[in-house]
């Protein structure tokens, strides 16, 4: 007759519910920095305390229910996103020539631009991650302005970017980084398509 290992059993439980207190806690820190919300900000909001608000983030205790529905409440987003997870390989790897391909709606989002989704859209990721392919003459829409982080890597072309006050000139290879609550805009100013490799947090579209 064979014998339940019940201690690697409970050791697999334990590192499940540890990773579950991480993505939790990193979630809740995210929402609550891309909000521009101090940690004690959030605490008294949701009226928990701080340090029983740290520890969650940080991983090392579990909210009660009652507690998580006033965070997200605060947060303005939900429970299941907090805890959602991709299982398996499927969500991991996405080919080339296979990722989605979106034409902006030139009325909403500018001319001659396409965003190639190198993540496709899910509310489980912390990350949105495009690539933005600037036809000659393209630009986008804006200025515009939000919360959260951007990043991009222009691959090929040259492109100008304003970011609040400034605007620069961008060849390939450079790169930028910059909050998303400054206004910004972009636009092609090559005589080629322009690709720039584009992440930004939280998803905005």
């Amino acid at each position: 007759m064979n014998k339940i290992d019940t201690h690697n059993s409970k050791g697999s439980d334990e590192r499940s519910t540890a990773t579950s207190l991480l993505r939790l806690g990193t979630r809740l820190k995210l929402s609550r920095q891309t909000r521009g919300l101090t940690l004690k900000a959030l605490a008294t909001a949701a009226n928990c305390s701080e340090s029983l608000l740290s520890k969650v983030e940080n991983g090392k205790v579990s909210p009660s229910l009652p507690m998580l529905h006033r965070l997200v409440e605060v947060l303005g987003t939900n429970i299941g996103w907090m805890f959602e997870e991709s299982d398996g390989e499927e969500g991991i790897v996405f080919r080339a020539g296979a990722r989605p391909l979106i034409a902006l709606d030139p009325l909403r989002r500018g001319e001659g631009i396409s965003l190639e989704r190198v993540i496709p859209y899910s509310p489980g990721h912390l990350l949105q991650c495009n690539i933005h392919h600037i036809e000659a003459g393209g630009e986008s829409a804006g200025p515009i302005q939000h919360a959260g982080e951007e990043v991009g890597y222009l691959l090929e072309g040259a492109i100008e970017l304003m970011v609040g006050e400034k605007t620069f000139r961008l060849s390939a290879g450079d790169s930028f980084v910059f909050n998303s609550e400054l206004p910004h805009w972009y636009r092609n100013v090559g005589d080629e398509r322009a690709s720039i490799f584009w992440v930004n947090t939280p998803a905005t579209f």
